[in-house]
């Protein structure tokens, strides 16, 4: 096997693939990264038994063939390499010689035929959409997943193909996040996808803006193909909770909020929120916001913000970091909160199919 290449193209592929490798795995081969040369271009694939990504790579072929090297070694040497132009030969007992102008490396490697094989995804149900709307289904959502490791089904997103429509959901029980997008599917595509958190978060390095992603899957098995760059996972097994429920069906009174004005006020509230135990207590009177925090033996905080607000005085704490989670990960100028009182959920809405639901904290009065 035999390849030449340009550093910055192949250190972008290898960025690629190789957070899937496991660093502590006991198969020695899944610390690897395969690399296979072929006539019709060169391909790097990492994985680690539940998660695998394949991506191409610009290169000149000089001579067919397929190794696995150490990933983040391989990622290291490259990286470190003086000049752009870099040669790679590996012979029969799969040591790689690298060279780049006065820099030369041996590194050993295990045979191709050790490293798993990728998943065939028989009989798989298939969509293709942008990729900006995938990119937005998991932004609006992926905070949400739950991070306790005990709850193996709320630490996923639930992908939901359906009736012309996707929808996306993430909860961890204190909170919830769900965004709508309309599709124009093919006859017979419908399904429920749980997907990892690690798989997610793959997904998120991977998607961009521009160009298109095909979605491949079957019961346990998905692939994400972003024009040639694809990724396989097995999906969650369990069943998600019925999040329609909580879901408040109506609210008493809506206050629009500029997002920004309102996120800077409330980050600067809750520098003085309990570390422990962190609650800021939102105050609505008549065209105004009071926002509150307090912890003993620290001390105390407040931003007032003049809103347009008509409706009756509410007083309704909440956890500012799950606040500042939607408005981080939010783009919209204004937002809407939806309130009834304060034992009753809070609903963040902005003038697109998304919510999010935020359920309240009890305020002890200083």
């Amino acid at each position: 096997m035999k390849l030449h290449f340009n550093k910055e193209k192949f250190l972008d592929g290898l960025q690629q693939v190789q957070s899937v490798v496991g660093a502590r795995s006991t198969v020695p081969v899944l610390s690897n990264a395969l690399i296979t040369v072929q006539k019709n271009g060169v391909f790097l694939m990492a994985t680690d038994l539940d998660l695998a990504v394949r991506c191409p790579v610009e290169a000149q072929v000089l001579e067919e063939g397929a190794t696995t090297l150490p990933a983040k070694r391989l990622f290291t040497i490259v990286r470190e390499l003086a000049f752009s132009e870099v040669s790679m030969e590996v012979n029969d007992k799969n040591v790689a010689t690298i060279e780049s102008g006065g820099s030369h490396f041996k590194i050993h490697g295990l045979p191709e035929t050790e490293f798993p094989r990728l998943p065939k995804l028989a009989d798989a149900k298939s969509f293709t959409i942008e990729q900006k709307i995938l990119r937005d289904a998991l932004k609006k959502t992926a905070y949400a997943m739950s991070m306790d490791d005990g709850r193996f089904v709320l630490n996923a997103i639930l992908l939901t193909i359906k009736e012309d429509k996707l929808t996306s959901v993430a909860t961890d029980g204190r909170r919830l996040a769900l965004s709508e997008y309309d599709l124009d599917l093919p006859k017979g595509t419908q399904g429920e996808l749980l997907l990892p958190s690690k798989t997610v978060a793959e997904v998120q390095k991977l998607i961009k803006d521009k160009g298109m992603v095909t979605i491949s899957f079957t019961e346990n098995q998905v692939c994400f193909d972003m024009e040639g760059t694809q990724l396989y996972s097995k999906l969650v097994d369990g069943t998600y909770p019925n999040y329609r429920q909580v879901i408040p069906s109506e609210t008493k009174e809506r206050i629009s909020l500029e997002r920004e004005v309102f996120s800077q006020a409330l980050h600067r509230a809750s520098l003085l929120a309990n570390e422990k135990n962190p609650i800021v207590r939102f105050e609505f009177t008549k065209n105004n916001l009071c926002i509150t925090a307090h912890a003993p033996d620290v001390g105390e905080s407040r931003e007032r913000l003049a809103i347009n607000y008509k409706g009756a005085d509410i007083s309704i704490g909440f956890n500012p970091h799950y606040v500042l989670d939607v408005m981080q990960n939010l783009e919209n100028d204004e937002v809407f909160l939806e309130l009834s009182d304060e034992m009753s959920p809070g609903v963040f809405k902005i003038n697109a199919p998304f919510l999010y639901v935020i359920m309240p904290m009890r305020i002890n009065t200083p």
